[in-house]
């Protein structure tokens, strides 16, 4: 009994030996969140005592504190729910429209020269016209309804789209695509497994890109004709001198424009597991 005692494992000592790894993690992603977010608690602080101590007029530039109260107060009221709402709605509607329609076109021009030579000079006249230049066009031909709004969104974010998944084909690596001929695999399958993997990043920030644009943009349309929406709030309130509540407007965009970004880039990092980390 003695001498099976005696041989049997110690099974407890593992769960001792990890707990310094995990208190480790725990302190650096602590200590990573605390750094990332220095810069942005700053501007706050600054934001606070700056017109509290006369630096800036607070009439036209009041305390975050302030902000943060009209904020709520339009929140509770249920207006920054219903312009949220309405402002969503319109840009996922022509972010979606963007991605459905930019990522296949450009899978097909620059896979296919004969596609993008007859179509490249088409595209440098429409890249390089501004999408707000072209609002007043959307509005006469669209109205000022939901139509012209959701259409200046999906020209607007389907540029960078389109132009990031051309340069992403063209931009596969020629010794992976030597290796892939080399065995005779046909057309359809070196694409399926060669250029669709590689040109997954780099269409992927272009999707992020157009994230970006798709909120900007609709804000500027939202002030022209609008009944609703972020960017109607924030004009109805410069018009009203209720500052506060532009201000509270503004925050709302910048938040939401943050936290589509970082969803884009959870969709970015499952889509690309694959990856060996660099």
């Amino acid at each position: 009994m003695t001498a099976l005692l005696e041989s049997r494992p110690a099974t407890r000592t593992t769960p001792v030996a990890v707990r310094p790894q995990r208190t480790r993690r725990l302190l650096d992603a602590l200590l990573t969140g605390a750094g990332r977010s220095a810069a942005i608690v700053a501007l706050l602080v600054v934001w606070e005592v700056a017109p509290r101590l006369g630096l800036v007029d607070a009439t036209f530039l009041p305390s975050f504190s302030t902000v943060l109260g009209a904020w709520w107060e339009l929140l509770v009221s249920g207006q920054l729910l219903e312009n949220t709402q309405a402002s969503l709605a319109r840009s996922l509607a022509g972010f979606g429209l963007a991605v459905a329609a930019s990522v296949p076109l450009g899978l097909l021009i620059g896979w296919y020269k004969p596609v993008a030579t007859l179509l490249n000079p088409l595209l440098e006249v429409f890249r390089n016209t501004a999408a707000l230049a072209l609002l007043p066009v959307f509005v006469l031909l669209l109205g000022i309804g939901e139509t012209s709004k959701i259409a200046i969104v999906f020209y607007a974010c389907a540029w960078p789209i389109l132009l990031n998944t051309i340069s992403a084909v063209g931009g596969v690596d020629p010794t992976l695509l030597r290796l892939a001929k080399s065995m005779n695999l046909s057309g359809f399958r070196l694409f399926q497994k060669v250029i669709l993997p590689a040109a997954v990043p780099t269409v992927f920030t272009g999707i992020r890109l157009a994230g970006a644009v798709s909120i900007l943009v609709l804000v500027a349309a939202e002030m022209v004709g609008a009944k609703a929406g972020l960017g109607y709030l924030i004009n109805a309130s410069q018009f009203n001198f209720a500052i506060p509540q532009m201000y509270a407007g503004i925050i709302t965009i910048s938040a939401i424009g943050v936290l589509f970004n970082q969803v884009l880039i959870g969709l970015e990092r499952r889509f690309t597991s694959w990856r060996v980390p660099g």
